[in-house]
């Protein structure tokens, strides 16, 4: 499947997938017009040829408990290779660390960060952020309100 191009039974099936990975072959197939067997032979060849990453289930934060949402920008002293790194192997260990970009502009990356509350902000920022050896500079903006959040990829069909 590497080497052709998706025809537009694929682009459904990653679609629907990504809407809801929950659904059955069974009930996948019947959204896409093919019987079952089929169905399944394109799902294993588009997970196969790296088209699927991985399922989740995504859970609402809120309800967990995690009722802190920040932006976090970091600057560091020096970009050098060693120091970016030691930077992003650091925060690959961080749970709360939701998202991480290397970045253009004025600060080096931008972490979107979730907690349970301002205390444990504070202890991921102290404790944690500014000891990360080659920090500089660390800027938050609270999250207020998500207006939008989406998984799901605007596939071109």
């Amino acid at each position: 499947m590497l080497d052709k191009k998706l025809d537009v039974v694929d682009w459904k099936i990653l679609t629907l997938l990504q809407t809801n990975a929950d659904l059955t072959n069974v009930e996948l197939s019947r959204e896409v017009g093919l019987s079952p067997s089929p169905c399944l032979a394109r799902v294993r060849s588009l997970k196969a040829a790296g088209y699927i990453d991985r399922y989740v289930t995504l859970l609402d934060p809120i309800k967990v408990g995690l009722k802190v949402s920040v932006f976090i920008h970091v600057t560091l002293e020096k970009q050098v290779e060693a120091v970016l790194e030691n930077f992003e192997s650091a925060v690959l260990k961080r749970a709360e660390v939701m998202e991480c970009y290397l970045m253009t502009g004025e600060s080096d990356y931008l972490l979107r960060v979730i907690v349970t509350d301002i205390q444990a902000l504070e202890h991921f920022i102290l404790d944690f952020l500014s000891k990360v050896p080659g920090v500089g500079n660390i800027k938050s903006s609270f999250s207020l309100k998500q207006v939008k959040y989406k998984t799901a990829l605007p596939i071109p069909i």
